[in-house]
């Protein structure tokens, strides 16, 4: 980033290529929605590349680019009203499988769907700490940068978001309809 903020624009290339997949993926699960993910994705990197006179070398890069992506998918909430979430087709078709484990990976699939029905109920700011610090493993230094909070609030919001999690996936495996 660096590079780009002294002029070489073909260095943003790498940038994208680096980290707009983990990007996609963090935006994908705070949003919901992998078409409103793909278009904050595209407005994170170029606001980049806009604002990259604004970029500081002051600790990591990318707890400077979530921070962005949060703001971006902040607008974007602000400007958007409540939408459908769309599902891929290609997601809906469910084919027998013939191994030995297909029950283990039955009930496995059925945990990550609980998992995520789970994370949908989150508060907003619940699920913006769990993904940073869990999904895309940043320090809690990183997360507290990006949240604009002390590392001990980032630390205690993430364990309350935790307990939440927990409890929303407990209630919901002991109800699915719920």
């Amino acid at each position: 980033m660096l590079a780009v903020r002294g002029g070489d624009l073909d260095c943003m290339g790498e940038l994208f290529e680096r980290h707009h997949g983990p990007l996609f993926g963090y935006l994908s699960k705070l949003t919901g929605n992998r078409s409103a993910a793909e278009d904050i994705t595209q407005i994170v990197f170029e606001r980049m590349l806009r604002y990259r006179h604004t970029y500081r070398d002051e600790g990591s890069f990318t707890a400077w680019m979530y921070h962005l992506a949060r703001r971006c998918a902040s607008d974007h909430f602000r400007k958007s009203l409540p939408a459908p979430v769309a599902v891929d087709p290609a997601e809906l078709e469910c084919h027998a499988d013939e191994s030995s484990r297909a029950d283990e990976s039955a009930a496995s699939r059925d945990d990550h769907a609980l998992l995520r029905r789970a994370l949908g109920l989150l508060d907003r700011d619940d699920r913006k700490v769990l993904l940073l610090s869990r999904l895309q493993e940043l320090s809690f230094v990183e997360v507290a940068r990006i949240l604009e909070c002390s590392v001990g609030a980032a630390r205690v919001r993430a364990h309350r978001a935790m307990r939440s999690l927990r409890d929303h996936y407990f209630r919901l495996q002991k109800d699915p309809l719920t």
